[in-house]
């Protein structure tokens, strides 16, 4: 296990809510608040509705299955982040309380895609820098592979889509992740689970992030 500092984060703490005097088009997450129609075939409309819609300054993401093939079988790197909007649910009213405090979330690697990643090459790219900052591998882009289209996580409300692709670093040598060098990675670590057990977590619960289920299922799907 590797670990990108050796910090105990035990809380996020909310030093201001300044959300009822901030503007809708700045921040991390843009909110753009809209008043719609719906055009028919016919030539009429709806009525007029608002619609909410949350871009990231970047539209896409990739996510990374970092995988290896051991005795036991294919084994899958995770990593624990620091994950505020999934914590800050405590207290909330929940429609099926579960007890989980989400202040980390174990998932796969991630991130955004920059604008001069374009296309497959681009995505490709764009994996083997995020598996070589996050998961401390140097992987070529060739060698990273597409685990099919892109897709939404809540396309009611956010733009992104998220592109899953996959790689072996089986024999290959880890080095220590470099990281961003923002707070959110403070007590970040890594770990290997095997591939059913990790899907077997996220039917559970136990590892609650989409993009890592997903992409699972669709390396075993192509895999003799």
């Amino acid at each position: 296990m590797r670990s990108s500092s050796q910090a105990v984060v035990t809380d996020i703490e909310v030093i201001e809510d300044f959300s009822s005097t901030a503007k809708c088009d700045e921040g991390f997450l843009r909110v753009r608040r809209l008043r719609c129609q719906n055009r028919r075939a016919d030539g009429t409309a709806s009525k007029v509705y608002r619609v909410d819609v949350v871009d990231r300054p970047r539209l896409d993401a990739v996510a990374v299955l970092v995988y290896r093939r051991g005795a036991s079988g294919l084994e899958v790197l995770t990593r624990m982040n620091l994950r505020p909007a999934a914590y800050f649910r405590r207290g909330k009213e929940m429609t099926v309380p579960d007890g989980a405090s989400y202040l980390r979330v174990e998932e796969i690697v991630a991130g955004l895609l920059e604008p001069e990643d374009k296309g497959e090459q681009g995505l490709r790219h764009r994996a083997a820098e995020e598996v070589l900052e996050e998961a401390g591998f140097e992987v070529k882009p060739e060698e990273v592979q597409l685990l099919g289209a892109g897709f939404f996580v809540a396309p009611g409300i956010l733009s992104e889509k998220i592109f899953p692709t996959a790689v072996d670093v089986t024999d290959k040598q880890q080095g220590t992740p470099k990281g961003d060098g923002s707070p959110l990675e403070e007590g970040t670590h890594l770990q290997w689970r095997p591939i059913r057990e990790l899907l077997a977590m996220c039917r559970r619960g136990e590892v609650p992030d989409a993009k890592t289920e997903m992409s699972i299922l669709r390396l075993l799907a192509e895999q003799p």
